[in-house]
């Protein structure tokens, strides 16, 4: 069966919840409006089970089904926060927090989950438990990180759990997916390259700290293409270049860098990491100069089990008709992953049509593909745990 004909009555309903939703965007954990109206309209469909403050504004809510012989659990995570952009799309249920924006979607994930999770508390044809989870600060906090560290997967007892993200450019209402790496690690660099200040009419008497730290961002780039094996994956992106002033006859004291590292394998993961720490320290004593860098792990690589991912792609053909299951890996980065690493499961993407990328001041979620998310995150449940 494609869309469930009870989630296509409830469309209005659902896409009126994800407009009021982008109007009210919070960023990363300081979501009170975004989660009192998650919370409100799960108690209007009639859920009890409901613990909120995990992770400070993240929200599980559990379903059981009719009966729960099987003894199994599943999690379905929609993330809530939204990002610092202002937007400029110009909708009547535009932004009304000045600087904030939802410009990645998660308002329609979250509205979809609660409309699966509205028709999943009246028909309750499922036997097991399915928890419901609403992640804070996706968008850079590390949400799903902190929901694991607080022991969620424990405490409900989630076996597998699985997350969908809308995607611009690809086909309205089509799923995309792979098994393994589907999406990168995301690590970030801060780099202080520290010579001799001095006059720009005397380079001599000085360590030119912006030509050393100009050396560094060129060298960087050998690891790409001369330490990790063309067959894999990496980016190294240097995205700031700052010296500490900005007069024209002056050789700066210092110079800041700053950027990211992507891969898709934990193992150019951890080369990444060592090459850039070698790279930087090196090639400024090379040149009379000295670097502190500050390397952060963030977001882990995104792998999705491989059966797991069989059976997400399966309901995905159920309720769309099609499904692409060999989707080209993304070098963007998301912290779902933090989810795989405790459980299997699968992240699924799902086509939101033509219009600006996510993190665009433009985009738009694509409010016709709501009755398709739902109906795969129902289709999860109920193929998952058939009723007894």
């Amino acid at each position: 069966m494609p869309i469930k004909n009870r989630l296509a009555e409830m469309h209005a309903e659902i896409t009126g919840w994800r407009r009021h939703l982008h109007s009210i965007p919070e960023l990363q954990f300081d979501l009170p409006k975004t989660s009192a109206f998650v919370e409100a309209r799960l108690r209007e469909i009639g859920i009890t089970d409901i613990t909120t403050g995990i992770a400070q504004t993240g929200i599980v809510a559990v379903i059981e089904g009719k009966t729960n012989t099987s003894g199994r659990v599943i999690g379905l995570r929609a993330d809530m926060d939204a990002l610092p952009i202002h937007e400029k799309t110009g909708l009547d249920y535009a932004s009304t927090h000045p600087g904030k924006m939802h410009a990645c979607g998660h308002d329609g994930h979250t509205a979809m989950l609660l409309g699966a999770a509205k028709y999943l508390q009246e028909t309750k044809n499922f036997d097991g438990k399915v928890v419901l989870i609403f992640q804070p600060a996706e968008e850079g906090g590390g949400g799903g990180r902190v929901m694991c560290e607080e022991g969620m997967m424990e405490r409900w007892g989630i076996q597998e759990v699985y997350g969908m993200h809308n995607m611009p450019q690809q086909g309205a209402g089509e799923f995309h997916i792979r098994p393994g790496a589907l999406m990168a690690s995301a690590d970030q660099f801060d780099i202080v390259v520290t010579g001799k200040g001095g006059h720009a009419a005397a380079p001599h008497r000085a360590v030119d700290t912006n030509l050393v730290a100009a050396h560094v961002l060129i060298a960087l780039q050998s690891i790409a293409s001369r330490n990790v094996d063309p067959l894999e994956q990496v980016v190294v992106s240097v995205c700031t270049f700052r010296s500490d002033n900005e007069s024209h006859n002056v050789i700066p004291q210092t110079v800041l860098l700053r950027g990211t590292v992507r891969a898709l394998s934990a193992e150019v993961r951890d080369l990444a990491e060592e090459r850039v720490k070698a790279i930087v320290t090196a090639t400024a004593s090379a040149y009379g100069a000295s670097a502190e860098i500050d390397y952060q792990r963030g977001y882990p690589v995104t792998v999705n089990a491989t059966e797991n991912t069989e059976f997400a792609a399966e309901i995905a053909e159920i309720v769309a008709g099609k499904v692409e299951r060999d989707t080209p890996p993304m070098m963007a980065g998301e912290d779902f992953s933090f989810m795989l690493e405790e459980r299997p499961g699968a992240y699924i993407f799902l086509g939101n049509g033509d219009g600006a990328m996510v993190h665009h001041p433009m985009y738009t979620f694509n409010d016709e593909i709501i009755p398709v998310g739902c109906s795969w995150f129902a289709e999860v449940v109920e193929r998952k745990m058939p009723a007894a």
